[in-house]
C-alpha cells in the first residue's frame, strides 16, 4: 500500500490547517483588501479545482519493515533517493515533467525512490530508530554499491546511515547538520511549540502534521497568503495551475511526525544541536558529517526552512531558490547538473 495520503478527486480540498490559514489571511492583507479577495478565490478555486491526473506509483523491490525502495527506472548503480520524515516522498518524483528521480536516471544508474512507509507503523521510532531500523537495512542489501541522495531531514539522516553501512558517496540537498546555525527565533518557537503540543503527541503517539505546517507557515506568512492569491490569476487548466495543484497537495498530504522523532527533532536537534555538536548517536555511534566516502551539500540561498549555514561541513554549493523551488522550480535544472556531474565523477573512480 503506498504511504502517500490519496485524497478523493471530488473531495474539496484545503490548506491544512484551514483556520490558520484563514487567520494568516486576515493578519497579512489587514491593509490589503484586495489581496485577502484574490487569496480567497485562490483559496476556492484549490478546493474546487479538478486533480485529472494521479501520481505514479513506482513499483516496490525491496522492503525492511514499513519502509520500501521505489524502482524509477534505469539500470546499473543504484542511487537511492531519501526523502525527509515530514512530507511525502513525491516531491523527488512529483511527475512526468518534474521529477529529480527522472532526472538521474541515466549514465549507468538506477534510481530508487526510498520511501518511509505509513506513520502508524512506525509511531515509536525517533529519528536514529528510522536510520538504523530503517534506512540502513535497505541500504546494506545493495552491498555498498548505493550513492545516495537525501533531501531536507533525509539528508541528515542519508550521513548517519553512511557512517552504519558502506556507501559510495552520499548527496544532500537542503539539509541541516549544524542547528545552531538557525536564527535564536526559530529555534524558540519551536521549543514553544513543542512545549504546546508535547502532551498531546505523547497521548496520540505522534505529533499532528497541521502543527508543523503552522510553523512552516509562520515562516513567511505573506508568500503563504500571496501563493493563493496567484493561483487566482493562472489560466484555468494551465500547466501553471496543475503544478500549484499538484505541489499543494503534497504539503498538505504530511503523515503526522512520530512523538519520539519529533520530541528528538526538536529537543535534540533545533534545542541541543546534538548532529553539529558531534553528540546526536545513532546505533551506539556518535555521528559526524566528516563521511569516508565522497559528499556533496547543496543548499538553497533563499531557503527559510534550512539555512543554507546549516549544511553539512566538506564540498558545498548554494543555489540561488528556496527550499522547495530548488527541486521543483526553476532552479532544479542547476540541481539535476550539479547532482549528475557528481555522481558521474563518484562512478568513474569507483
Amino acid at each position: 500500500m503506498d504511504s502517500a495520503v490519496q485524497q478523493s478527486p471530488s473531495r474539496p480540498r484545503a490548506p491544512r490547517p484551514l483556520p490558520l490559514f484563514l487567520e494568516l489571511v486576515r493578519l497579512v492583507s489587514r491593509d490589503r483588501p484586495e489581496l485577502a479577495a484574490e487569496a480567497l478565490k485562490g483559496l476556492h478555486r484549490y478546493e474546487q479545482a479538478d486533480r485529472a491526473s494521479q501520481p505514479r506509483q513506482r513499483p516496490i523491490i525491496a522492503q525492511a519493515g514499513p519502509a520500501s525502495l521505489r524502482d524509477c527506472g534505469g539500470s546499473g548503480r543504484p542511487v537511492v533517493l531519501v526523502p525527509s520524515l515530514i512530507n511525502p516522498p513525491e516531491i523527488l518524483d512529483l511527475d512526468r515533467e518534474v521529477s529529480l528521480a527522472d532526472a538521474l536516471v541515466g549514465d549507468g544508474r538506477a534510481v530508487l525512490l526510498f520511501d518511509w512507509g505509513p506513520a502508524a507503523e512506525r509511531r515509536d521510532l525517533n529519528v536514529a530508530d528510522h536510520v538504523e531500523q530503517l534506512l540502513v537495512p535497505l541500504l546494506a542489501d545493495l552491498a555498498g554499491k548505493a550513492s545516495v541522495v537525501g533531501y531536507c531531514l533525509g539528508g541528515t539522516m542519508a550521513i548517519a546511515a553512511a557512517q552504519l553501512v558502506p556507501v559510495s558517496s552520499v548527496a544532500t540537498v537542503a539539509a541541516p547538520w549544524y542547528f545552531s546555525a538557525y536564527p535564536e527565533s526559530a529555534r524558540k518557537q519551536l521549543a514553544s511549540l513543542w512545549s504546546s503540543a508535547e502532551a498531546t503527541a505523547a497521548q496520540l503517539g505522534a505529533l499532528p502534521m497541521e502543527v508543523l505546517q503552522g510553523a512552516f507557515w509562520s515562516l513567511d506568512p505573506e508568500r503563504t497568503v500571496a501563493k493563493f492569491a496567484r493561483l487566482a490569476a493562472l489560466e484555468p487548466g494551465s500547466d501553471e495551475e496543475r503544478r500549484f495543484l499538484t505541489l499543494e497537495d503534497w504539503a498538505n498530504q504530511g503523515e503526522p511526525l512520530p512523538a519520539s522523532a519529533a520530541q528528538e527533532l526538536i529537543q535534540g536537534f533545533f534545542a541541543a544541536d546534538l548532529p553539529g555538536s558531534g553528540l546526536w548517536q545513532v546505533a551506539g555511534k556518535a555521528m559526524t558529517d566528516r563521511l569516508p566516502c565522497p559528499a556533496l551539500h547543496v543548499s538553497a540561498g533563499r531557503d527559510l526552512i534550512v539555512p543554507a549555514g546549516s549544511a553539512p561541513a566538506g564540498q558545498r554549493r548554494e543555489l540561488a531558490a528556496g527550499h522547495v523551488g530548488m527541486v521543483v522550480g526553476s532552479a532544479r535544472g542547476q540541481l539535476h547538473a550539479l547532482l549528475n556531474d557528481f555522481l558521474a565523477a563518484c562512478g568513474e573512480h569507483r
